[in-house]
């Protein structure tokens, strides 16, 4: 089954590579194919009295008439054709002056001309408002028709240092005044190998070549615009990862051929940014050029790895270094010179690869054969750009649509490839999860065959391991439950330990039931310890919900007196609640923001304590009243008791964890774990409270907890 899907994966991988390669065959073939009819101008004059431009705009191909190191204005023409008759003088449009024969000498690259040509209108287009479709010229120029100056790109002159090279496509619009439309450009060129007009200029409709150039221009930002977020993406998932590096290759490749694409083609960088300078966008695009075939040789290292011998990898780091270093110290009139074996060694870099990836795909490994299709694609676009910008091919720029189709299809292998990666962490987590449950099972057992040899210390142990199990969530109140488990439980864990083993070694059999007692008494002691320890550290790292809401405090505390009154009058205490009569009267006057089940857990906290350090017949008894201090209001609960009292030294310290206070001569019964005082201070303070202790060390003493009041309707 796996073969079978395995083999239809590849085949339609095979059927969407060979549809994308047949796309650009036959988008090819539509280019390439001659216009019908087709005009071209001789002898600088084009007629197009048979066209009608305005609806089917044409490109302006053929001789145009050639002024050589001549800056003439249309003045200047007109007045030597009166003086000097008819210009003899042509140069084919589009195409480069580099190589042109003159006079018996070819011409080089660099230099200055002016090119004109007479364009014969029809009846219909004379009527029309035209516009003109400039690409690209190297390097300068300025444009006149029917001897109107309509556009300017960069400054033109007859030396070096009074040119100025920009790269920049204009549309500029006109209006015939009758059948006939003269076109004069000068171009200069001192900074490039080529010079001249290499590229046609379009001649149509305002509307038509208008609709024409904005789509052109958004399709452009489109592949821009997704090269850029593509890379951006890839870039940002290595930061996250930096274990796989393809990520980090393919994003540096895709990132770059982003920007080189807003420099070619429209050039989208300097629309954007018109005083964007000539030499640094040349320099950027060669260099993206140069350093993108060792990127890519490096990707293709990290996607099938022994596949690129370390000498090529060795090898394309120095050349390509080399030529980098070649483009960033000399001036773009030499190193432009270098496009041709720039060419060459991209195109050598990539064919290695494939060689590589034919390997791959004969041994099945994953993406080989996708990577080999769209590298294929890609190949074919890149070649057809080196020979565009040589002027040898017809068809436009093609590498970023097919750098885009590459990229693509490398985003959709790198993604299989972490789609991969994250079913396998499902599995192993799946397995991982299935082990962990086995594990508990065997836990289960082990605890309740514990459990069958002593049921005392199972609770115990079943108390800690929740209680540790909880405070794994916060690791300050794992190391802190830690300290205080170590502190507390260790002398009479261990005083437990000592009679267990005095019962297994069957030191004094006829007390075994007496040590039995005491060991359940501690397990009962411990027990309650541990849930005590387990709440106030829940309580110390905020991890205990608190469910807050407006409370009358009075009607609040008489729930609680008529709930406890009985638990304390069973001890032999005295129980009486005093709220007082004007809060008697005005109960909205005290409402707290509170959480009622734990606020009553503090208040019996204080009520519990003051009944163990109270003798039968004394008194406990609980007060409200309430203050105003700086415009705030605050609810006082106070519980008093006449027991045995506070010494005065010891106050600050009986809200601290394990404080304890022993009477001379009291019973050891009534002794607790020294937790109950800091639970109800966590608790007061989490409803925005405190809580404090008056005591003279000999007739009682009592608590005092203030919280804040809201604002109610009976203050407004």
């Amino acid at each position: 089954m796996k073969g079978i899907r395995r083999f239809g994966s590849h085949t339609i991988l095979l059927y969407i590579a060979a549809a994308i390669i047949v796309g650009l065959v036959a988008s090819y073939a539509i280019i390439t194919v001659p216009d019908d009819p087709k005009f071209e101008s001789e002898e600088g004059i084009l007629d197009l009295t048979q066209a009608h431009v305005s609806e089917n705009p044409i490109k302006l191909k053929g001789e145009w008439a050639f002024y050589w190191q001549e800056l003439l204005s249309p003045e200047d023409i007109q007045l030597r054709s009166a003086r000097d008759g008819i210009h003899d003088r042509w140069i084919s449009i589009p195409g480069s002056w580099l190589g042109d024969e003159l006079e018996g000498q070819r011409l080089e690259g660099t230099g200055y001309a002016t090119f004109r040509l007479l364009i014969q209108l029809s009846e219909q287009d004379r009527h029309e408002r035209l516009a003109l479709r400039l690409p690209t010229i190297f390097h300068a120029y300025t444009l006149w028709v029917n001897g109107e100056r309509l556009a300017e790109v960069g400054t033109v002159g007859p030396n070096k240092s009074s040119v100025t090279p920009q790269l920049a496509t204009k549309l500029v619009f006109f209006q015939p005044k009758n059948d006939r439309v003269e076109l004069v450009m000068q171009v200069a060129n001192f900074h490039h190998k080529r010079g001249g007009i290499t590229k046609s200029i379009e001649l149509g409709g305002s509307d038509v070549l208008t609709v024409k150039t904005n789509l052109k221009i958004a399709a452009e930002m489109f592949i821009t615009a997704s090269l850029l977020v593509i890379g951006m993406y890839h870039l940002v998932l290595f930061i996250l990862r930096r274990k796989d590096r393809a990520t980090l290759y393919f994003g540096l490749f895709t990132l770059l051929l982003g920007i080189r694409s807003l420099l070619v083609g429209e050039h989208l960088a300097t629309q954007l940014w018109p005083a964007f300078p000539w030499g640094l966008q040349f320099k950027i695009e060669y260099l993206i050029l140069c350093s993108s075939a060792y990127i890519i040789t490096m990707y293709s290292d990290c996607i099938f790895p022994r596949y690129v011998s370390p000498w090529f990898l060795l090898g394309s780091r120095i050349v390509t270094g080399a030529f980098c270093i070649v483009v960033a110290v000399t001036p773009a009139l030499i190193y432009t010179q270098l496009l041709l074996i720039i060419g060459v060694m991209i195109v050598l870099h990539m064919v290695y690869l494939m060689v590589g990836l034919v390997q791959a795909a004969v041994r099945r490994r994953e993406g080989a054969l996708l990577f080999l299709l769209v590298s294929m694609v890609a190949l074919v676009t890149v070649i057809n750009d080196f020979l565009y910008y040589s002027e040898w091919s017809l068809i436009g720029n093609t590498s970023p649509l097919g750098l885009l189709v590459f990229t693509i299809a490398q985003m959709i292998l790198l993604s299989s490839r972490f789609t991969r990666t994250a079913s396998n962490e499902e599995r192993i987590a799946r397995e991982l999860q299935d082990a962990n449950y086995r594990l508990s099972e065997m836990n289960m057992n082990l605890e309740r065959t514990v459990q069958e040899r002593t049921q005392a210390l199972s609770a115990a142990h079943d108390d800690l391991r929740t209680s540790y199990d909880q405070l794994l969530h916060s690791e300050q109140g794992r190391k802190k439950l830690l300290a205080y488990i170590t502190h507390d439980l260790r002398m009479p864990l261990s005083s437990m330990l000592g009679y267990v083993e005095a019962v297994q070694d069957r030191v004094k059999p006829e007390r075994n039931e007496q040590y039995l007692k005491y060991i359940r008494d501690n397990t009962i002691r411990i027990n309650r310890m541990i849930e005590e320890l387990s709440f106030l550290s829940h309580l110390e790292t905020g991890q205990v919900s608190f469910r807050m809401k407006p409370v009358q405090v009075i009607h609040f505390l008489r729930r609680f007196f008529e709930q406890y009154e009985l638990v304390v009058r069973d001890a032999g205490l005295e129980f009486t609640l005093d709220t007082g009569e004007a809060n008697a009267q005005q109960p909205h006057l005290a409402v707290v923001e509170m959480d009622v089940q734990r606020f009553e857990q503090a208040l019996f906290n204080l009520v519990s304590n003051a009944m163990k350090f109270t003798d039968g017949g004394g008194l406990v008894r609980i007060g409200l009243a309430v203050d105003e201090v700086n415009h705030s209001r605050y609810a006082i609960i106070s519980v008093q008791d006449s027991g045995i009292g506070i010494p005065p030294e010891q106050l600050e310290q009986i809200f601290d964890r394990n404080y304890k206070y022993y009477r001379p001569g009291a019973e050891q019964g009534i002794e607790g774990s020294g937790l109950g005082l800091a639970i109800c201070r966590e608790i007061v303070q989490a409803h925005g409270g405190t809580v404090r202790a008056e005591s003279d060390g000999k007739t009682g003493a009592i608590f005092y907890i203030s919280l804040p009041c809201t604002v109610d309707e009976g203050r407004r």
